[in-house]
């Protein structure tokens, strides 16, 4: 099976042919990576815009940070931040995601024209979500999360972290099917920097084969993340600003997309839409090169320029078991 045939679709939303790429759209004046810049509702709606201009196959708006001890803001505040936003984007033809844990959040959107609710608590931490969701019919993402990030929840602790991350993720799953989601409009999250360190975050990202083994596509959102900003520093230096970390995001998606992943989320779009196309292309060679007969080697030619007179082994090694098919 090809990596996009096993990407998934999901019911609901466009099929792209390769990874997707979700832009985002912060509408919070305390996001970790860019609060404030798109707080009005008009400078919103052109940051949606702009990120679609780069690349971006859909976009995800968002009025509550989840950054580690980040103070909930109110429903009434919350929905004033995203539905103008998302109603904006809709109108234009965008397909919008949007962020929320809340119930009511995530139905008044999806009356304004979203297509997809992104719940970072996969329906925890609002009893209604699932429901909400199931009635409308809409896809939705559940992510890995291990409550608010706060206190202890901020550093979780793992003896197994693919492991556990798959196990609890299934249950997870499992329990949204139960409250009436259909299968094929679910969309999987590891949930990278949610109450895990950075060997962790890394860990999951060098299993997601073991996550797409929960028979759902997969959202990878990584950008600009604090492990990334310690890998970058190394051993001994200071984590770069989240903004300077867009060149690492892009070789996540690249590696994310390479592996798989049905969309990754990111901030910066235009590295991110050409990594994903990069990969794509790769991995078409790849397929190409694997059919029947293709690669096969030219006759070989003597020193006069006639053609030599192939033996039965002449034209081994391009295929089979240990020719180059199975070379990545």
């Amino acid at each position: 099976m090809s990596k996009q045939s096993g990407r998934g679709r999901v019911v609901g939303l466009p099929e792209w042919d390769r990874c997707a790429v979700m832009g985002v759209v912060n509408v919070t004046p305390d996001s970790f990576s860019d609060g404030g810049r798109w707080f009005d509702t008009t400078a919103a709606v052109k940051h949606g815009l702009q990120l679609v201009a780069e690349g971006a196959d859909l976009v995800d708006v968002g009025g509550e940070s989840t950054r580690p001890g980040a103070s909930r803001v109110d429903e009434a505040e919350e929905l004033r931040r995203v539905i103008p936003v998302v109603r904006g984007l809709a109108s234009e033809g965008v397909v919008v995601s949007v962020d929320t844990m809340r119930a009511s959040v995530a139905a008044q959107a999806l009356a304004a024209g979203a297509a997809l609710v992104n719940d970072v608590s996969g329906g925890l931490a609002d009893p209604a979500m699932i429901p909400a969701v199931a009635d409308t019919g809409a896809p939705f993402v559940v992510m890995h999360w291990r409550g608010f990030l706060e206190g202890g929840n901020v550093r979780g602790v793992y003896t197994d972290v693919v492991a556990e991350v798959v196990d609890e993720l299934h249950a997870r799953v499992e329990a949204v099917l139960a409250g009436g989601v259909s299968p094929d409009r679910i969309v999987v999250d590891p949930g990278l920097g949610f109450s895990k360190e950075a060997d962790q975050d890394l860990s999951l990202l060098a299993h997601l084969d073991r996550l797409h083994a929960l028979g759902h596509p997969l959202l990878v959102a990584a950008s600009r993340k604090r492990f990334l900003g310690r890998v970058l520093a190394g051993p001994e230096g200071a984590p770069p600003p989240a903004r300077e970390r867009d060149a690492a995001t892009a070789a996540v998606s690249a590696l994310a997309a390479e592996a798989g992943a049905w969309a990754v989320r990111v901030h910066e779009v235009r590295a991110t839409a050409d990594a994903v196309r990069v990969a794509r292309a790769v991995e078409g060679a790849r397929a190409e090169g694997s059919a029947p007969g293709a690669g096969a080697p030219r006759p070989a030619h003597t020193a006069t320029g006639e053609p030599a007179t192939a033996t039965p082994d002449a034209h081994r090694g391009g295929h089979g078991p240990s020719g180059t098919e199975g070379v990545r």
